[in-house]
């Protein structure tokens, strides 16, 4: 029987169990797929301590991002074959050695592309692709403020951003990570625990502001960033590594210069067949031409996912990780 990490009650990455489960076959409209490599993405630790509910209820296995082979296929299922080399993101479920899904939900890997590589870029360059394309429209001269640059999805914005021709400038917590950001397209990287993000975006802009302030930190980041843009900018909020932000006031963004907010997720973004095929065809498009490169920067067994998470969730770990059946 295959294995795979299972949850049986949420909390710290002591709940990770890595068990035999069953294999059943695909269902109509559903393929298999034999996992070579999973991503590990922070969300994974927000449906793991109960942040965010599974919609499946208890027990369940996580992870939302995979790549690996067709293995079988259920009735229905067109335009898949067995051996077909595909990534995906979402459903819950991808951290196992097999699992079943929704073929619709499956993209096809260009030659060129690793298992490693689209397990690790799926969620993140796609998140990227939506937050710079359709959720802000960054283009020449946008100026830009990304919270955690050195993380997976902040070193592929660095890069993807200044290929869209912005001014981009990122927040790290070490000058390692500071170093690593401006590797990948930062122009700007501002070491938040030695220095005043909001004071530092104010001198580098001549007072006015960024345009759009994309933050994944929350708590540790809240008000901060709202400080930091233009009249009329816009923030947008689509994580809480440091924590959940607490309620606040809606007059706060007219006081602060008529901004904007918005929550956005990725899952919202890519819901339609459509939708996915746009986002992820850009991000392949940009990997395969060698203009955002992927780097996994860590490697994990499955069976060691406590340990991946407790790397995660305490900032060891930098860009790209992912785990290994």
């Amino acid at each position: 029987m295959p294995k795979a990490i299972v949850i049986h009650e949420t909390g710290g990455p002591d709940v990770l169990k890595f068990e035999e489960v069953e294999a059943a076959p695909p269902s109509p409209g559903e393929a298999r797929i034999r996992h070579h490599a999973i991503g590990l993405n922070f969300i994974d630790i927000y449906f793991r301590s109960g942040l965010y509910p599974s919609p499946s209820g208890l027990p369940f296995t996580p992870g939302n991002e995979g790549a690996g082979e067709v293995i079988a296929l259920g009735e229905g299922v067109s335009g898949l074959a067995i051996g077909d080399r595909v990534a995906y993101v979402g459903p819950l479920g991808s951290y196992g050695e097999e699992r079943n899904i929704a073929a619709d939900r499956l993209v096809k890997l260009p030659d060129g592309i690793s298992y490693e590589t689209a397990a690790g870029m799926m969620l993140k360059g796609m998140t990227a692709e939506y937050l710079l394309k359709r959720t802000f429209a960054v283009r020449p001269g946008t100026r830009v403020l990304f919270h955690a640059a050195a993380g997976g999805v902040g070193l592929i914005a660095g890069q993807w951003g200044k290929l869209l021709g912005a001014t981009m400038i990122g927040t790290a917590g070490s000058p390692e990570k500071v170093a690593l950001a401006r590797a990948h397209g930062y122009d700007h990287v501002i070491n938040y625990r030695d220095t005043d993000f909001v004071a530092a975006i104010q001198e580098l802009t001549d007072g006015e502001g960024v345009d759009v302030v994309y933050d994944s930190v929350g708590k540790d980041t809240f008000p901060g960033s709202l400080d930091c843009l233009r009249v009329r900018g816009l923030w947008v909020s689509f994580g809480q590594s440091s924590g959940p932000l607490a309620p606040f006031n809606l007059a706060v963004l007219s006081q602060k210069g008529s901004l904007f907010a918005t929550r956005p997720t990725l899952f919202n973004y890519i819901a339609s067949r459509a939708d996915l095929e746009l986002s992820s065809n850009a991000l392949m498009e940009v990997v395969r031409d060698g203009a955002v490169k992927i780097t996994v920067n860590q490697s994990y067994p499955l069976a060691e996912a406590a340990r991946a998470h407790d790397d995660l969730e305490s900032r060891r770990t930098t860009g790209t990780t992912v785990l290994m059946p």
